[in-house]
C-alpha cells in the first residue's frame, strides 16, 4: 500500500538543501581547473535528505574521489560544509571557500 505524506510536514524545517549560485561557481571553478590539469574527469550533484553533495570522479564509473557536502542545520543558519574522501572527513568549515581551501596547492620555492 502507498505511503501517506502529510502536507503539514513540508514546512520550512523540511526545505531541501541546495548550492546557491556563488557556491556552485566556486565548485565549478575548482572542478574546471582540475579537469584542465587532468586530475578529474566527471562530477555529480545530489540532494540527500538535508544535504547537497558535489562529487568528483577520476573515471566516470569509479567511486568518487571527493565529495563536498553542504549540510543544513537549524533555523536561519547556513549549516556546515564538509569535504570527504571515501569514509574520511578531510575538512569541516562554516564557508564554502574555507572548505575548498584544502584543494589549494601548497606554495613551493622555485629556484
Amino acid at each position: 500500500m502507498g505511503k501517506v505524506h502529510r502536507l503539514s510536514n513540508s514546512g520550512p524545517t523540511n526545505r531541501p538543501t541546495f548550492f546557491d549560485r556563488n557556491e556552485l561557481n566556486q565548485l565549478l571553478s575548482l572542478y574546471s581547473r582540475r579537469v584542465a590539469s587532468g586530475e578529474w574527469r566527471d562530477y555529480a550533484i545530489d540532494q540527500r535528505g538535508g544535504s547537497a553533495v558535489f562529487s568528483v570522479f577520476r573515471h566516470s564509473h569509479a567511486a568518487p574521489l571527493f565529495r563536498i557536502a553542504k549540510r543544513a542545520s537549524g533555523k536561519g543558519t547556513h549549516g556546515e560544509y564538509v569535504v570527504l574522501s571515501g569514509c574520511r572527513t578531510l575538512k569541516r568549515a562554516s564557508t564554502m571557500r574555507e572548505a575548498l581551501s584544502i584543494f589549494r596547492p601548497d606554495l613551493r620555492v622555485v629556484r
